[in-house]
């Protein structure tokens, strides 16, 4: 296919990657320390141009929920889905606690004022508490309940705990949950299938430098990402039963893309 890497196009493509992230880290520390409201939208900003310089088109399907505060549930395949999902929304993201660790991505992830659990923990609650504050001051949250990573050739089952932060009322109203697919689907217009998916999908025990290496230097990248009608945990009946329904949509927006299901399209930029 066309999309063979290319190590000259990965070099240029990761060197203005580094140039342009390290000059976005100090801007929103400082957006950060004043509180300037820009320290939402800004992201939005640094992860466009990312997209673009790694090369990737999104296909929008569906609408996102223009209530607030609102979570997001989705499925998670990639590293990729923070960008692709940080273009779109002014969002911050829930993730393991490791991730805060990571070199480059921990500094990130914390400009993005994103909320760090730890699985099996005693801290649940207070986990908890801190997603509902976030809530509580209009923060819009993105959760990816499967609890890890897959393959992106379907979707691991939804965990029902972290959803529990949507079992509280904001001014009288019962916070909204919107299921979002994300499917990587074609290289250079050619679809990727099941055993190419991995180019960009990051799973097991992937080692990241070099993950990251190969899929920076191969060519254009489509993505579908599919807005799903939200629903409420009083709509659903109960926590469980909401994971199960947001899964139910997620599975079917990521088989749909996959197989290539018609759909009119349109662009990342007009969101």
């Amino acid at each position: 296919m066309n999309g063979v890497a290319s190590p000259l196009r990965g070099f240029v493509r990761l060197t203005a990657y580094l140039l342009w992230t390290f000059a976005c880290i100090p801007v929103q520390a400082v957006l950060l320390l004043v509180k300037s409201p820009l320290r939402s939208t800004f992201p939005m900003a640094y992860h466009r141009t990312c997209m673009a310089i790694i090369g990737i088109d999104v296909e929008l399907r569906g609408k996102r929920c223009r209530d607030h505060p609102v979570m997001f549930a989705v499925n998670h395949s990639s590293y990729l889905d923070i960008t692709l999902l940080g273009a779109l929304m002014p969002v911050s993201f829930v993730a393991k606690a490791e991730v805060a660790k990571w070199p480059l991505y921990g500094v990130l992830a914390k400009l993005q004022r994103t909320v760090f659990v730890e699985r099996n923990s005693r801290k649940v609650n207070e986990q908890r508490a801190e997603m509902v504050a976030r809530l509580e001051r209009g923060q819009d949250l993105v959760l990816f309940p499967e609890g890890t990573s897959s393959d992106g050739n379907g979707v691991l089952p939804f965990k029902s705990a972290l959803l529990s932060a949507a079992e509280i009322e904001i001014r009288g109203k019962p916070v909204a949950v919107q299921p979002i697919s994300i499917a990587y689907t074609h290289l250079d217009g050619i679809p990727l299938g099941r055993h190419f998916r991995p180019f960009y999908t990051w799973f097991g025990d992937m080692e990241m430098a070099s993950h990251i290496w190969q899929m920076i230097a191969l060519g254009k990248l489509r993505v579908v990402i599919e807005f799903h009608p939200p629903l409420t945990v009083a709509e659903a009946g109960s926590r469980k039963v909401l994971a199960q329904r947001c899964w139910n949509a997620v599975a079917c927006g990521v088989s749909s893309a996959i197989v290539g299901r018609p759909q009119s399209r349109k662009r990342a930029t007009a969101a």
